[in-house]
């Protein structure tokens, strides 16, 4: 059994969980998830399985980027106001339609914004710098470059380009993108399912009445929606007793149909906790960190029972939601990365789900060397600046992350921040 007092650092715990999970995959990752194709619309927010190659040129033709007129660059130069090339307008060309002439020399045709360049037009005049002298002629007052006014045939993609990486985060962009090149659908990883489970004798579901020494349950919620932050299923199986038998039915059963098991609460250390006998018991390797260097959240388990990630997360609210962050989601994140392409996709995954804001520190933070503080805070903007304000409480508190904005990371090696100073403030993943 892992000793509970020899804690890892954030990082210790995460390599030591993925490496437990590459061996239980014999030598390959554990737990890939499978991949499916999705509607277009439905793929917001999905990561990317394969690689996107662009089946052709976008745009398919030159296209104007102006109302205006179509002519050959050359029969421009030189144009002015006082002196302008006087040029015959020989078609109105349509949007959406073809063009019908080519221009020979001293020709042009009216084109709008995105229409289609006739053969012979390499550049666009805008209107502003036109002016017609009669329903036939128009005079052009400056002078056109090649190019000018004018989006090129693959400009925008070229046919067998990379257009998007497996592994990306799909945005309405990329959306955009994929509607543009002719997609309907789109590959994606299948997102990971969860199970969600509460212990202890005293959690009741929020609906019923709350009797001495009771409480509602607020983890299964907290936590169920969080994980859908994360891109991953919850799937929520209930509240288990505090007895061996309990935990151990519900971690099966979520081990049976689901990709990972989170556990809320059993894993302090207590004559009643039962989670590490559980998780030992249904491995190898069974637990494998059980504590780590970070505040709130420090009797985290990490362990892998039947080839897939199982967590035994602090009973607190606020220490549950923070080492699932760190963790769960860490996790979630690599199980996807196996499938669409591996450590740099689990950087890149790990990376878009983090946004940060600078400001100054509205008071003093005292932490103990040799752990991570996650603090959380609230932002207020004072005479222009932002500021930091900590919103200190116990982690069984949940109206501390209520009431907070985002959180301050004090390094494990520091002993605290000082009042006034610049710090990163990470907003809320959930």
């Amino acid at each position: 059994m892992i000793d509970f007092f020899n804690v890892k650092t954030v990082e210790e715990a995460r390599t030591a969980l993925l490496s437990a999970l590459v061996n239980a995959g014999s030598g390959s990752f554990s737990g890939a998830l499978p991949k499916m194709s999705v509607d277009l619309l439905s793929a917001s927010g999905r990561v990317l399985s394969i690689d996107v190659v662009s089946p052709e040129d976008v745009p398919p033709y030159p296209r104007s980027t102006v109302d205006g007129y179509a002519v050959a660059a050359r029969d421009t130069h030189g144009s002015t106001e006082s002196l302008p090339a006087m040029l015959s307008i020989v078609e109105d060309i349509p949007m959406g339609a073809m063009p019908s002439r080519r221009l020979s020399s001293g020709q042009a045709s009216r084109i709008p914004t995105g229409g289609m360049l006739p053969e012979g037009a390499d550049a666009c005049v805008m209107v502003e710098h036109t002016d017609l002298m009669d329903g036939t002629t128009v005079l052009v007052q400056k002078p056109a470059a090649a190019g000018e006014n004018v989006v090129q045939q693959g400009e925008d993609v070229r046919c067998g380009q990379t257009v998007l990486r497996a592994g990306r985060v799909l945005t309405p962009f990329d959306l955009g993108a994929l509607a543009a090149l002719g997609f309907t659908s789109v590959p994606v990883v299948e997102r990971p399912t969860v199970a969600v489970i509460s212990t202890g004798d005293e959690i009741v579901a929020p609906g019923e009445r709350v009797l001495p020494g009771q409480v509602r349950d607020i983890n299964t919620y907290s936590l169920a929606s969080a994980l859908e932050s994360t891109g991953a299923r919850p799937l929520v199986l209930g509240i288990a007793k505090d007895t061996y038998i309990s935990l151990r039915d519900l971690v099966e059963k979520g081990l049976s149909c689901a990709d990972a098991v989170v556990v809320s609460g059993g894993s302090s250390v207590g004559a009643r906790d039962v989670a590490v006998k559980v998780f030992e018991d249904l491995g190898p390797p069974g637990v494998v960190v059980h504590g780590v260097a970070v505040k709130p959240g420090k009797p985290v388990i990490l362990g892998v029972c039947r080839g897939k990630p199982v967590f035994g997360l602090p009973g607190h609210p606020v220490s549950a939601l923070v080492a699932l962050d760190l963790f769960v989601r860490y996790a979630m994140n690599a199980l996807t990365a196996a499938t669409a392409g591996g450590q740099d996709v689990l950087l890149q995954l790990s990376a878009a789900q983090e946004t940060w804001v600078t400001a100054r520190l509205g008071r003093n933070l005292s932490s103990a060397p040799g752990r991570e503080d996650h603090v959380r805070v609230r932002l207020v903007s004072k005479d222009g600046t932002l500021i930091a304000e900590p919103v200190l409480g116990k982690s069984g508190l949940i109206s501390t992350m209520v009431r907070s904005d985002g959180e301050v990371v004090v390094p494990q090696e520091s002993e605290g921040l000082i009042e006034g100073s610049v710090v990163r403030v990470r907003l809320p993943r959930f």
